[in-house]
């Protein structure tokens, strides 16, 4: 289903927003014109009317709000950018459309022409068919929220800007590095594939990472352990750096409420995987004020900028609320990879990596080479943030 834009929901208010970047002086002899594919799940033909009217019923479903969070952010970056009289066409594909298959939507993004695609995929094999569909059509394809590969190799034209869990370990074991290198640094896990994973990322991170390697301790859980299990690997005397060495939330959560209830008596510091934020608020709460909490993000924005700043004033005049993250990321690799291809047009691609139009935060995109072939598997944003949390405090740690 490919849709002109504005044509899919009510036309969203222009805002003019200041940036730190230029116009784009066009050849008198050839004017450049950019043409952006964006895929969304937009669930358009089951939610809204050919009209454009949502459909009547009890409630609207919460399975529609990630896909047109994401497209609002695409729209008001899109807005700012008409601001410049920039030629600019973009093709909005709804990716649960009922009418075509995403491989049908594909195949007409390439007779459009595009020289970009953004997209917000629900899994993998979304991932998959996007990223070799952008390898036919030698443009890139930038994911905004898939925190992996999705199997993809030997594709430079994918860019992922959620980083990967092997990622997000290096920077806890650097971060370890600089801020705890001779405190005791247990790794508390349990069985499962994905704990392998971590393990064997630490294990590789200590073999290749600059500097002193760390000694790590590694210590498995059953999914009922207990405080005393958890006590027994501290020292009261010497500060303790415990790491989830795993994604199960329900695991992180009670090793919280475990060193929550231990905090007064060792001094500690509890470290989570990047799925820790998704419970990170519980954190603030008054049972856990003594209990310092860190975790790594590969998003991360103190919205105090001025471009935030008019986004939140608009979507709460315009909706009295707050905008996601995911509106924001939609905003923000929109204007950063359209602006790239406005200002390098042609040689694009070999510019993916410019931090020229950082917005929110910084991207640090770089080439995630195979070791085996020594090729190029794909690019993938490498900056990531941690983020502390004790006494209701939250900010980031430089």
């Amino acid at each position: 289903m490919r849709m002109k834009l504005r044509s899919i929901l009510p036309a969203i208010l222009f805002i003019t927003i200041l940036h730190n970047g230029k116009g784009y002086a066009q050849d008198s002899d050839f004017i450049f014109k950019a043409r952006v594919a964006v895929f969304a799940p937009l669930y358009l033909d089951s939610a809204f009317e050919a009209s454009g009217n949502y459909k009547p019923g009890n409630t609207f479903p919460r399975y529609i709000n990630p896909g047109l969070d994401f497209y609002e952010g695409v729209q008001l970056a899109l807005d700012s950018l008409a601001g410049e009289k920039i030629p600019l066409e973009v093709f909005v594909f709804d990716t649960r459309a009922a009418g075509k298959t995403l491989k049908q939507q594909l195949e007409e993004a390439a007779l459009d022409s595009v020289q970009l695609i953004i997209g917000y995929v629900a899994t993998t094999g979304e991932l998959q068919q996007i990223a070799y569909s952008a390898q036919e059509m030698k443009v890139p394809f930038v994911n905004v929220n898939l925190p992996n590969d999705g199997g993809v190799y030997e594709n430079p034209y994918l860019v992922l800007l959620n980083a990967t869990l092997k990622t997000h370990v290096e920077a806890i074991y650097r971060y370890l590095q600089k801020y705890y290198p001779l405190d005791d640094l247990v790794v508390f896990r349990k069985k499962g594939q994905l704990e392998n994973m971590i393990y064997s990322y630490f294990e590789e991170a200590g073999k290749t990472t600059p500097g002193v390697p760390l000694k790590l301790k590694f210590v498995e859980l059953t999914d009922s352990f207990s405080v005393d299990q958890i006590s027994a690997r501290l020292d009261s005397n010497h500060h303790s750096v415990c790491i989830s060495g795993s994604l199960d939330e329900n695991f992180t959560k009670r090793l919280a409420q475990q060193l929550a209830l231990l905090s007064n008596q060792y001094p500690l510091t509890l470290i989570g995987m990047p799925t820790f934020e998704n419970f990170a608020p519980v954190l603030t709460g008054r049972e856990y004020k003594d209990l310092e909490s860190v975790y790594s993000t590969s998003y991360y924005n103190d919205r105090t900028d001025t471009v935030t700043k008019k986004i939140i004033s608009w979507y709460n005049t315009k909706f009295f609320s707050q905008p996601s993250d995911l509106l924001m990321k939609g905003y923000e690799a929109t204007w950063h990879f359209v602006n790239l291809l406005l200002k390098y047009k042609t040689d694009f691609a070999s510019n993916i990596s410019n931090k020229e139009f950082n917005i929110f935060r910084e991207l640090n995109i770089q080439p995630v080479l195979n070791k085996k072939t020594m090729s190029l598997d794909y690019f993938e944003n490498k900056k990531i943030f941690f983020i502390r949390m004790q006494s209701g405090v939250v900010k980031e740690v430089n």
